[in-house]
């Protein structure tokens, strides 16, 4: 059971206070016993009177009342320490409930900057915008200064998430444009009349390359724009994209000879509609690309309490279980399928698995018994 600072802090007072109380009434009790306890040094009486007749300390009489004097003595010592062990153990206990209360009222009134720290770091993290700030102005210098330094790390985070977002958007052109111009060029050349088989084997080699360059950094900027959290959350529905992405994929399914089956329900859910597209194009591009001819693709959308669920499943070569875990490492293709670049740049499931866990998201893959995977995407669904 995990407990909260406040109740530890009420739970030590009221131990505290409970130990050093015990503490205090044994030292009572003992005093007490030592008082009722006989003084050396007093005078006997020379005689006592018991019935009526007085006795002398050499007679037997003399002797039984003194030592009954001693009985009645050592009973009202031991009732004595008694009612004092009862009595303060009892209120002992009251008082280490109430101190325990005390504690509890205490920590909750020292507590109180730091709920409102907390309430307001929340506030930042819910907003999903780095700008927002704690801005604690209590009187709490120790809190104050931990404030100041929090507000310091999320004003370098706004800025090293804003040079990335520039970044992105700088190297989206910078590396396309290049690439585009090449592609140009080489179907310029290959496109001309005097061209000989050479330079056309030429070119359509350079053209499979410049496309696997630019399948390889759409796949990179999609990876680095798939790790921001989503700000912008617009309601649609999964199946709408799913639908639309396999509608894109028939064509080449059709070409490797594989079968895809839909069972699409309806899945709302919020986020970023593009960057779910892609995450579905990728799903169902390695469902197809990673089958053999003849082959099956399962694609379903349904959703079930509070989220949705992608399932796309294959068939295809046996998939070991100790792989699973890295297939969504990027770079990572299976079965050392490096040269194959038509099946992609190896991106394609870190890009779901980023996708994923910007929407607030899982993604999780099984091998099946017959061959291929099966990767199943949960993500949130919209509120109604």
């Amino acid at each position: 059971m995990k407990r909260s600072v406040r109740l530890r802090a009420a739970v030590a007072c009221g131990g505290i206070f409970l130990l050093v109380g015990a503490l205090l009434l044994v030292v009572v009790a003992v005093i007490v016993r030592q008082s009722l306890e006989p003084r050396d040094g007093l005078r006997q009486p020379q005689w006592i009177q018991a019935g009526g007749n007085h006795y002398s300390p050499w007679e037997r009489e003399y002797y039984v009342a003194q030592q009954r004097v001693a009985q009645v003595r050592r009973v009202y010592q031991a009732d004595a320490i008694k009612n004092v062990l009862m009595v303060g153990g009892v209120a002992l206990l009251v008082t280490s409930g109430i101190a325990a209360g005390v504690g509890w009222r205490a920590a909750g009134w020292t507590l109180r900057p730091v709920r409102s720290m907390t309430a307001g770091a929340r506030r930042v993290a819910e907003s999903h915008d780095l700008s927002g700030r704690i801005d604690h102005d209590g009187p709490d210098a120790e809190l104050k200064e931990l404030a100041g330094v929090v507000d310091t790390i999320l004003g370098r985070l706004a800025r090293s998430f804003d040079g990335q977002r520039r970044f992105i958007a700088n190297a989206s052109h910078e590396l396309r444009t290049p690439l585009t111009i090449n592609r140009t060029l080489v179907d310029v050349a290959v496109r001309r009349p005097d061209a000989t088989e050479d330079v056309k084997r030429l070119g359509e080699s350079l053209l499979l390359v410049n496309t696997r360059h630019e399948r390889l950094i759409d796949g990179l900027l999609a990876l680095a724009e798939g790790e921001r959290t989503v700000l912008d959350r617009r309601p649609f529905d999964l199946t709408d994209v799913v639908e639309h992405v396999l509608d894109l994929a028939a064509e080449e399914a059709g070409d490797r000879e594989v079968t895809i089956h839909r069972l699409l329900d309806p899945a709302p859910t919020e986020g970023e509609p593009v960057l779910v597209e892609r995450l579905a194009q990728n799903l169902v591009e390695n469902a197809i690309r990673h089958n053999h001819a003849g082959g099956q693709v399962w694609v379903s959308t349904r959703q079930r309490a509070d989220r949705v669920e992608l399932v796309v499943a294959n068939t295809g070569l046996p998939v070991p279980a100790y792989e699973i875990d890295s297939i969504f490492e990027p770079f990572r293709r299976l079965h050392g399928d490096r040269l194959h670049s038509e099946r992609g740049s190896g991106l394609g499931l870190s890009i779901v698995r980023v996708v994923a866990e910007a929407h607030g998201g899982t993604v999780s893959a099984s091998p099946r018994e017959e061959g291929g995977l099966s990767i199943a995407v949960e993500l949130p669904r919209a509120e109604a």
